[in-house]
């Protein structure tokens, strides 16, 4: 038996309708999915809509990480998730040879690029809360862009090798796309991504939260004796932590499946089948999860959304540039200078006067 038809053997049985087609999977997979894809496009879309507009260009570098992991999240959802689907819901792979490997190389490269995030925004969120003022030359913008080209450098070298890891093979009347290096070759690689991609993010996001808590519930009276600046961090930093705790959750899984297939054994059946669907479905619902946790613990984003959710209803284009007279009441700008908006009312769109440019809109701090 050659070298393909051994992988063809091995995963086909994941293929085969015997186990794909029965009844629960045939009315999970498009209902799943098509929920994941749907609120993770929305969601992400909304909370990237956010961060865009021209008021966010002074905000802090912990919204550029934020504005990162939600481009990793949506990215994963466009180029993955509809893909993905369809292993579930058909017998092949209907793609092509360089879309299997371009959606898996994909779906490591924004799996490592939000872990990679997720370790650098726990460091940021310590530097922040621990050591505030000295910590402000090296917390920039330009640190955090930095920062993050080096993330997404490091995501393209650790999921490189997945552009050649995967590859189709011919099974019965059909293509599949199936790993194709030999098993030693796989356990060195899927071992990695589960150590470099999961197992050292982890470590030094729980390093940093702990020491981030401790310091937050022993040096002051969370009660009386915290400032506003203090309390604002804290919040910023409740809501990433959550962002991370189901990064960790979603992603465990899949990650068991694999080491256990490797490393253990893992027969093919309808359970085996069930608890592999249930793992891709877990990884791929992290990605529309995130800007739910943003809409219930931030106020400024719940603020942001409604404000872009006014503009779509009203039909109104983003640069729009309307007159702003004196006379009215005052709102509160980015940098906590005073702007007048006519009639009292905020439309909820770019609004632009003489002497201030750009949108009304808090920065998420």
């Amino acid at each position: 038996m050659s070298e393909q038809e051994e992988r063809a053997d091995l995963a086909g049985p994941w293929n085969s309708s015997e186990l794909n087609q029965f009844g629960p999977t045939r009315i999970a997979v498009p209902v799943v999915f098509s929920l994941i894809f749907l609120l993770g496009t929305v969601g992400n879309s909304l909370v990237l809509a956010v961060l865009l507009q021209k008021s966010q260009k002074g905000c802090n570098q912990t919204n550029l990480f934020i504005f990162n992991l939600s481009l990793a999240d949506f990215f994963f959802i466009i180029f993955c998730v509809p893909f993905q689907a369809t292993i579930y819901s058909t017998q092949g792979w209907v793609f092509g040879s360089f879309m299997c490997k371009a959606v898996h190389f994909f779906i490591y490269l924004t799996m490592y690029a939000s872990s990679f995030t997720l370790a650098a925004v726990s460091v940021d969120r310590y530097l922040a809360i621990r050591y505030p003022l000295h910590s402000r030359e090296l917390r920039t913008a330009y640190n955090a862009v930095v920062t993050t080209a080096i993330i997404w450098g490091l995501s393209m070298i650790f999921s490189g090798p997945y552009l050649s890891y995967y590859d189709l093979v011919q099974w019965e009347e059909s293509y599949i796309c199936v790993p194709g290096w030999e098993g030693w070759k796989r356990k060195v690689l899927d071992t990695s991504t589960f150590i470099f991609g999961y197992i050292v993010p982890a470590l030094i996001v729980t390093l940093s939260y702990t020491r981030t808590i401790k310091y937050l519930w022993t040096s002051v009276d969370p009660l009386t004796d915290m400032s506003e600046s203090k309390k604002a961090k804290r919040k910023v930093t409740k809501m990433i932590i959550i962002v991370t705790i189901l990064f960790c959750l979603c992603w465990l899984p899949y990650h068991v499946v694999v080491l256990h297939y490797l490393y253990g054994d893992f027969p093919f059946n309808q359970t085996t089948y069930a608890l592999r669907l249930f793992s891709h479905c877990m990884a791929y619902a992290n990605s529309c999860l995130n800007p739910i946790v943003y809409a219930l613990v931030s106020k400024h984003f719940r603020k942001g959304f409604k404000k872009v959710f006014r503009c779509l209803l009203r039909k109104k284009p983003w640069n729009k540039v309307q007159v702003v007279h004196s006379t009215g009441i005052q709102v509160a700008s980015i940098d906590g200078s005073r702007v007048k908006e006519d009639n009292g009312q905020l439309n909820g769109c770019k609004t632009r006067s003489k002497v201030h440019h750009g949108p009304i809109l808090p920065c998420i701090s």
